[in-house]
């Protein structure tokens, strides 16, 4: 389906009838990579999953975005479908949207589902400033004209060892990601009030534990499920338990 939310044309898909679940993917993947979720909720639930701008069919928009224009985004696709409240489920980059949407309008959000959440800031070292600053001048000076499309490659091949595997990809929704990573949503977790489960796997390389426990701490009365054997997908690698726990969660109120 498509809907015009603000000037962007949204892609989206529904599954189901009952009360609204909208899910929120991660960085570089699309609606379809929760379609698994959807379908384990569709019995009880409609489901709505959006390609966010820049991912799936959905244009990217044509400002830099950060985490809080995608909060606003969502807020807006929900008013286009008329759903004044709904469960939000966010897994990584989606999670940081989903936290951002609960802490600005609580009033639109009846709990929250963070699968393996982005949000919180890694504490760097020294060595890694050093690396950051040593690229930034390589780039300076790689950058003048008189090294043409060489200098061009000297200052991809750096910054693709210095960067993430996202970081690499990203094209032209690089400054986005850029502004994304940047933001630490911790000073905001104490905003939101509203049940919160937050679920990771033990296997998980791109989010570490660490931020899952100050997620929990920051958010009263959260709970953390941790899910053993499961990577940074563990929608994909437990689908059982994960379902059991969502749909249990989920629930919880409407018995």
């Amino acid at each position: 389906m498509l809907i015009r939310v603000g000037d962007l044309d949204t892609h989206f898909s529904v599954w189901g009838e009952g009360r609204p679940v909208v899910l929120l993917h991660g960085w570089g993947t699309s609606a379809e990579s929760l379609s698994a979720v959807a379908k384990a909720l569709e019995d009880r639930f409609r489901v709505y999953a959006l390609d966010l701008p820049g991912f799936g069919w959905t244009p990217a928009a044509a400002a830099t975005w950060g985490t809080w224009e995608y909060a606003s985004y969502v807020e807006a696709f929900m008013d286009c479908v008329g759903i004044p409240m709904a469960s939000l489920i966010g897994h990584s980059f989606g999670g940081r949207i989903a936290l951002a949407l609960a802490a600005r309008w609580p009033e639109r959000v009846r709990n929250l589902v963070l699968v393996a959440s982005a949000g919180i800031r890694p504490r760097r070292g020294l060595l890694y400033y050093v690396k950051v600053g040593a690229v930034k001048l390589a780039k300076r000076l790689f950058s003048l004209p008189l090294w043409g499309r060489l200098g061009e490659r000297v200052v991809g091949e750096l910054y693709g060892r210095i960067g993430s595997r996202d970081y690499r990809n990203a094209g032209p929704m690089r400054a986005t990601l850029v502004k994304v990573v940047g933001e630490d949503l911790r000073g905001i977790l104490a905003s939101v009030r509203v049940p919160t489960l937050i679920i990771w796997g033990d296997r998980d390389q791109e989010v570490p534990f660490s931020a899952m426990e100050i997620m929990a701490r920051g958010i009263q009365g959260s709970r953390l499920e941790v899910l053993e054997g499961a990577g940074h997908f563990p929608f994909v690698d437990s689908p059982d338990r994960f379902g059991r726990l969502v749909r249990e969660f989920l629930c919880q109120d409407s018995r």
